[in-house]
């Protein structure tokens, strides 16, 4: 399967600009060969706290162009957008298509970052939600998921590649780089971690989006600037790692209940 993380730079709050930028690079993709192409959390708006500018209705510009762009470019396609869906405030959502514009999961953002004020703005989801992607089950998780271990645990039996769309600020950049690998060794699957460049909201964005296999090893990194990060992972590589080390069969779930 080939995989393309589109580290793009993202236009604060004009969804016009970036739905038309993410058509281009999805284009680009595809004369890649890939099978999957993944944008960023809130691509189409910046990860605002302003939901009057970013939230859009489950038929809205966002998710349609998410389904449009895998229709016609014959592409699965994950990407994120604030969801209003009549709760009492938007969710911040990751949204996985498959390569006929059918919506294969609606996943709402479970961690929210009170230190943006994130969580007076958008209410949390309360599940992961994988999905069938080829031979191969798949999540994707949103940005500050990824600093919750335990979350990540209950994907572990199921899938095969956890997928984490972010708006990762540079001042904990460090941070991001540890933590993909660290989530890819504790549950021996592939991860990809996209994540935006540029500036918004008084935040500075320096990407480091990351292909990683299940045994921690990096297979392709980005820098930071805006750019297409294309790698072939291969679904028989996480049972071969999970047969060679079967580390996962020594958990003691019990104390964790």
């Amino acid at each position: 399967m080939r995989l393309a993380a589109v580290q793009m730079d993202i236009v604060w709050h004009d969804r016009a600009a970036n739905h038309a930028h993410a058509w281009d690079l999805a284009a680009a993709a595809k004369a890649s060969d890939v099978d999957l192409v993944v944008f960023p959390e809130m691509f189409s708006t910046g990860f605002s706290m302003d939901t009057a500018v970013t939230a859009e209705a489950g038929d809205g510009s966002t998710p349609t162009l998410l389904r449009s762009m895998a229709r016609e470019l014959n592409i699965n396609v994950v990407g994120g957008f604030a969801l209003s869906d009549g709760a009492q405030r938007p969710k911040n959502v990751a949204l996985s298509v498959d390569r006929y514009g059918k919506d294969l999961a609606l996943y709402a953002k479970i961690h929210q970052i009170a230190l943006l004020q994130e969580d007076a703005h958008y209410q949390a989801g309360d599940r992961p939600q994988p999905f069938a992607l080829g031979s191969m089950k798949a999540a994707c998780l949103v940005c500050y998921d990824l600093r919750f271990p335990e979350l990540f645990r209950t994907l572990a039996d199921g899938c095969g590649l956890m997928v984490i769309i972010a708006s990762w600020p540079a001042e904990r950049q460090a941070h991001w780089d540890l933590l993909l690998r660290a989530r890819a060794i504790e549950n021996q699957c592939f991860v990809a971690g996209v994540n935006r460049v540029g500036e918004g909201g008084d935040l500075s964005f320096t990407g480091g989006s990351a292909i990683i296999d299940p045994t921690g090893d990096v297979i392709a990194s980005a820098g930071d600037q805006e750019t297409l990060l294309i790698a072939d992972i291969e679904p028989k590589r996480i049972d071969a790692v999970r047969s060679a080390m079967p580390f996962l069969k020594d958990r003691k779930p019990h104390f964790f209940k």
